[in-house]
């Protein structure tokens, strides 16, 4: 019998987007380099099955950076979910970000992997925590996955990655979180975004995974935050039926503005 060949999975993270195509953030426009990211994503072969979008979308919070985000994102049409960051309008982002290819979707099943994604937006800060309500929701979610093997999604790291600032603003309440996770064995990964900066850990049977912006960088230790001249990126999953996978960051030089 054929195998059945993996899912590719393609998170893209912090795109930090604003309503004027052009209009630069630290010295790029992050229109252009998603822009960039995108083309590169167009040339993998296989196309990816999924688009994660795990939060900072926006960086003004406008109806229009949304609507931007869609009209590059679209024409890929590829299955695409979303996760808001602390820099996102959730309302806006419901609003918009809820048509074909893109879904509102929080669970649902590909190949025999489950995906959950949760909101760790947090009013008013920049850090993130999970309301009651949602910790209540991903517990209910991986009573029902049965052994399928499961990926989950959030905005903000759980884990600390040797960064005073940003771990400053982090997941706040990481310990309730890791605590269910760590009573599912079905669980393989969790994916964040937030850091800027390409980041792997391993707790337990579990693997942390941070994936770089499509804009700026971070270096990371850094202490205070400098910013790094890598260049942006993105994360690509390859997630055997079997519950294995292999995953690897793809980086894109950034697109200069006409002149």
């Amino acid at each position: 019998m054929t195998p059945v060949s993996p899912l590719l999975v393609a998170q893209i993270t912090d795109t930090h987007l604003f309503a004027e195509f052009d209009r630069t953030w630290k010295g790029l426009s992050t229109a252009r380099t998603l822009q960039a990211v995108l083309e590169h994503l167009q040339q993998i072969r296989p196309q990816p099955d999924l688009l994660l979008l795990t939060g900072d979308l926006s960086q003004d919070e406008t109806p229009q950076s949304y609507e931007l985000l869609a009209s590059l994102i679209s024409p890929l049409n590829i299955p695409a979910y979303w996760i808001p960051g602390n820099h996102d309008n959730v309302s806006v982002m419901q609003q918009i970000l809820d048509r074909r290819p893109i879904s509102p979707e929080k669970s649902f099943q590909l190949g025999n992997w489950q995906f959950l994604l949760l909101s760790s937006v947090e009013a008013g800060c920049d850090g993130g925590r999970l309301s009651p309500d949602s910790l209540q929701w991903l517990d209910s979610q991986l009573q029902q996955t049965g052994d399928r093997p499961v990926i989950i999604a959030l905005h903000h790291h759980p884990l600390p990655i040797d960064s005073e600032i940003m771990d400053g603003m982090m997941l706040h309440n990481a310990d309730e979180f890791l605590a269910i996770v760590e009573r599912y064995p079905q669980i393989k990964i969790v994916l964040c975004g937030h850091i800027h900066q390409e980041f792997q850990q391993q707790r337990g049977s579990v693997t942390y995974l941070g994936t770089p912006s499509t804009c700026i960088q971070l270096l990371p230790k850094s202490h205070p935050i400098i910013l790094d001249e890598i260049p942006p990126g993105f994360r690509l999953l390859e997630l055997a039926i079997d519950g294995t996978w292999n995953t690897r960051v793809e980086r894109v030089a950034a697109k200069s503005p006409p002149n």
